[in-house]
C-alpha cells in the first residue's frame, strides 16, 4: 500500500456514502491516499468511513456531513481540506440520483427540479470549490461519474439523460480551464468523465441473484478505474470521456 501515483495524493470524495463511495475509499485509501470523504446523511457516511479505516489501518480517512446543495458550505468543506492536509489531489464526484417515467409524454417535469440539484449543481459546487486547490496540485483530477444516458437519451429518461449531459458539459468546461492554465507546457491536472451504464453492488445481487445486470459496472471495478486515472499524464485523460461500458 502507498507505492504508487496516489501515495500521499489527497482524494475528496463527494457522495462517499452511497455503495460506490464506499468501494471509492476502500480502493484509494489501499492506494495510499488520504481520503476525505462527505455525505449528507452522517450515519451512511461513518459506515463507509469505518470500513475503509478498518480494512487499511494504516490509512487516513475522514467524512464530514456537507451539504453540497449549498456553495458556501462546499467552499468551506474544500478550505477546510486543504489547510488541514496541505494541498488536494483529486475530486471524485459521486453524487447521484434516478428519476424516471414509462414514455416522454409522461415526463414530470418535478423530477427534473430534483435531479438538476442533484447531478447538476452539486458538480457545480464541488467544481467551483476545488479547482484552484487541484491547479495548484502537480497531479489534480477532477472525476464526474456519467451515464451513457447523457450521449444516448431514451424517451423515458429525459430528465435524467439532460441533466447528466448538463453535468457532462460543465466537467468538460473545466477541463477546458486546465488546458489554458497549462499552456504551451500542458495541463498538470485534469478533469475526465467516466461513463458507466448504471451500477450494481452486492446488496443488488443479493436482492436479484437471477438477474444478469447486462452491461452494469460493479462499483469495485468503478473505484479501479477511478484510481487508475492518476496513473495517466493529465494531458491524456483531461477532457475525456473514459468508458466502462459499450458506447451507444
Amino acid at each position: 500500500m502507498g507505492n504508487g501515483a496516489l501515495d500521499g495524493a489527497v482524494i475528496a470524495v463527494a457522495g462517499a456514502g452511497g455503495p460506490a463511495g464506499r468501494a471509492a475509499l476502500l480502493r484509494l485509501a489501499e492506494a495510499g491516499a488520504t481520503v476525505v470523504g462527505a455525505d449528507n446523511d452522517p450515519e451512511r457516511l461513518a459506515e463507509a468511513v469505518d470500513a475503509a479505516r478498518y480494512a487499511h489501518g494504516g490509512a487516513t480517512v475522514t467524512g464530514e456531513t456537507v451539504d453540497l446543495l449549498d456553495l458556501d458550505s462546499t467552499r468551506a468543506w474544500a478550505d477546510r481540506t486543504e489547510k488541514e492536509f496541505g494541498h488536494v489531489d483529486g475530486v471524485v464526484h459521486l453524487v447521484g440520483g434516478w428519476r424516471g417515467s414509462k414514455t416522454f409524454t409522461k415526463t414530470e417535469l418535478g423530477d427534473w427540479d430534483l435531479l438538476e440539484k442533484l447531478l447538476i449543481r452539486t458538480v457545480q459546487h464541488t467544481s467551483l470549490a476545488f479547482h484552484e486547490s487541484l491547479q495548484r496540485s502537480d497531479r489534480g483530477r477532477y472525476l464526474l461519474i456519467s451515464a451513457a444516458g447523457a450521449s444516448s437519451p431514451t424517451a423515458g429518461n429525459a430528465a435524467y439523460s439532460a441533466a447528466k449531459a448538463a453535468a457532462e458539459a460543465w466537467t468538460l468546461a473545466m477541463a477546458d480551464y486546465f488546458r489554458k492554465a497549462g499552456g504551451e507546457q500542458g495541463p498538470t491536472s485534469a478533469a475526465a468523465i467516466l461513463v458507466v451504464k448504471a451500477l450494481v453492488h452486492e446488496a443488488m445481487r443479493a436482492e436479484r441473484p437471477n438477474a444478469k445486470f447486462a452491461g452494469f459496472t460493479d462499483v469495485r471495478d468503478l473505484a479501479d478505474a477511478v484510481a487508475d486515472v492518476w496513473d495517466k499524464p493529465a494531458a491524456e485523460v483531461n477532457g475525456t470521456r473514459l468508458w466502462l461500458t459499450e458506447k451507444p
